[in-house]
C-alpha cells in the first residue's frame, strides 16, 4: 500500500538515492538512538557500574531489524519522541535480568541527541569524502584553464577579462572552505549526556563515584568527543553544524549558479558533462546537476534559521525548541549530502568551450579593454581628454559595428601607441595566473 511506502525522495530528487540520505534515514537512526543506548551500558560496564553481562546482553538486543520502525514512530506521539517507545521495546528484548540497566540513569534527550550527533558524524564522513573529490576536479580544472581568458562580469555585463582558471579556482577556495568548517564540526560532535535536569545526578544515585568519568567514557565507545557540559539547552553542537552545512551548500552552490549562466545556450562557454532530458523538447540538454545544487543552496539558509532558532531554549528542558531541530536538521544533512554527491558528477565532468569564451571576449568590439586603454591614454591626453575620446569612440564603435581599434587609430597623438596590443583582451587579464598558482597550493 502507498501509505505504507517510506520516504524516498519522490519529491527531493537532490538527494534521493544518495549515500547521504541513507545515512540519515529512519532505520539509520534507528540505528543510531541503539548504538547510543548500548554504548552507554557498556561505559557503565567499564566503570563497574553495571555487569558485563549487561553490556553484551543490551549491545546483542540493539539490532535494528529487530524494531519495528513504524510502530516506533506512531507510539513516539505519546510522549513527544521515539526514544520512550524504544526503551521499553529494547528492555523487553535485553529481558528480565539485565533489562534495568537500559537507558539506566539517561534521560530522552541525551539518547536522541547523541543519536543525532551520529548520524550527522556519518553523514559527513561520506559529504567530506565527496568534497575532496570535488576539490580535485575543480584543481585539474584550474590549472588546465589557468591562461584561458574569458569576459569578467559583474552585474550581468561584461567588465574586464578573466581567466577560467581563476573562476575553478575560486571555486574551489570555497570547497576547500566548507571542508574546513565541516571537519571541524565532525571532530568536535559531542555525545549528550545529563540526565534529568543536566546534573548527572541519576549516575550518583546508581553508584558513579565520578559521573564525569562516564561521559568521557561514553564518548569514547561511540567515537564522539566528551563536552564540557551537558548541552541539553546549550545548541553550540547543533547551531554550529547548521552553520557549516549551510556555508557548505552555498558554496557548492556558488559554483552551480555561475555553471547555469554560463551553460546558457546563448553563452555556451560550459556544459555539463551528461545534461538532463526534458518531457517536451527531444533537443534539450538541461544542466540538471547544477539546478539540483542551487536549489538546496536556496532552501538550506531557511533550514539552518529553525536551527539557529532553537538557540533560545528555555531552562533545563525546552518545550519546543529541541524538538524544533529534528526534522530541519536531518534535511539540511541530506540536502547537503545530496548536493555534495551531484558536485561530484558536475565538478568532473564539465565542458569547457575555450573558443566561445574567446568569441566573447571581441562582443564589446574591444571595449572591454577601455580600462586598460584609459589608464594607457591619460599620459598621452590627460585623463579628463582621454575618457571624453573613450567615452564618444565607443558609442561611435557600438553605432557603426566596427571595431574600437579602428576609432582610435584615426587619432593623431595616438599614432605611437600599439592599440592592436592595448585591446587584446588575452594580453589584460591580471595576475590571474599568478592568483591561480596561489590558490591550487591551498592543500
Amino acid at each position: 500500500m502507498t501509505s505504507d511506502a517510506p520516504d524516498t525522495g519522490l519529491l527531493t530528487p537532490g538527494w534521493a538515492g544518495s549515500p547521504a540520505a541513507d545515512a540519515a534515514s529512519d532505520t539509520a537512526y534507528l540505528r543510531a538512538l541503539l548504538d547510543a543506548e548500548a554504548a552507554l551500558t557498556r561505559a557503565q560496564a567499564a566503570l563497574g557500574l553495571a555487569p558485563d553481562g549487561a553490556a553484551t546482553a543490551v549491545t546483542e538486543a540493539a539490532d535494528p531489524d529487530r524494531f519495528d520502525v513504524r510502530s516506533l514512530a506512531e507510539r513516539a506521539r505519546g510522549g513527544g519522541n521515539p526514544v520512550i517507545p524504544l526503551v521499553a521495546d529494547l528492555t523487553k528484548a535485553v529481558g528480565e535480568e539485565y533489562g534495568p540497566y537500559v537507558h539506566r540513569g539517561a534521560t530522552s534527550q541525551d539518547v536522541l541527541d547523541t543519536a543525532t550527533a551520529l548520524v550527522a558524524a556519518r553523514v559527513l564522513d561520506v559529504v567530506l569524502a565527496d568534497l575532496g573529490r570535488v576539490q580535485g576536479a575543480l584543481a585539474r580544472l584550474a590549472a588546465e584553464h589557468r591562461d584561458t581568458a574569458m569576459p569578467g562580469r559583474t552585474l550581468t555585463q561584461h567588465a574586464v577579462p578573466t581567466t577560467f582558471g581563476l573562476k575553478a579556482a575560486g571555486w574551489r577556495s570555497l570547497v576547500l572552505d566548507a571542508r574546513d568548517r565541516l571537519r571541524a564540526v565532525r571532530d568536535t560532535l559531542p555525545v549528550q549526556l545529563g540526565g534529568a535536569a543536566g546534573t548527572l545526578a541519576a549516575f550518583t544515585a546508581f553508584g558513579a563515584r565520578d559521573p564525569l568519568a562516564l561521559v568521557d567514557a561514553y564518548a569514547r565507545e561511540l567515537g564522539l568527543a566528551a563536552p564540557v557540559l551537558p548541552w541539553h539547552t546549550l545548541r553550540t553542537p547543533v547551531a554550529d553544524l547548521a552553520g557549516a552545512l549551510a556555508f557548505t551548500a552555498g558554496a557548492l552552490g556558488k559554483t552551480a549558479v555561475d555553471v547555469l549562466t554560463l551553460a546558457r545556450t546563448e553563452i555556451a562557454e560550459l556544459s555539463e558533462g551528461s545534461g538532463g532530458g526534458s518531457s517536451a523538447m527531444p533537443h534539450k540538454a538541461n544542466p540538471v546537476r547544477a539546478t539540483l545544487i542551487a536549489a538546496a543552496a536556496r532552501r538550506a539558509p531557511q533550514l539552518a534559521a529553525t536551527l539557529y532558532g532553537s538557540l533560545a531554549a528555555e531552562d533545563e528542558r525546552p518545550a519546543g525548541a529541541w524538538h524544533a531541530e529534528w526534522e530541519p536538521l536531518r534535511d539540511l544533512l541530506r540536502l547537503v549530502g545530496g548536493a555534495a554527491r551531484d558536485a561530484v558528477e558536475l565538478a568532473e565532468g564539465l565542458r569547457v568551450h575555450p573558443d566561445a569564451m574567446r568569441a566573447h571576449l571581441d562582443l564589446t568590439h574591444g571595449l572591454i579593454t577601455s580600462e586598460r586603454l584609459a589608464a594607457a591614454l591619460a599620459p598621452v591626453l590627460g585623463r579628463a581628454r582621454a575618457r571624453e575620446l573613450l567615452t564618444d569612440t565607443a558609442r561611435r564603435a557600438y553605432d557603426e559595428n566596427r571595431p574600437l581599434t579602428e576609432r582610435l587609430a584615426s587619432e593623431p597623438e595616438l599614432k605611437d601607441l600599439d592599440l592592436d596590443d592595448l585591446t587584446d583582451p588575452t594580453r589584460y587579464t591580471g595576475s590571474a595566473g599568478a592568483l591561480t598558482d596561489r590558490a591550487l597550493e591551498r592543500e
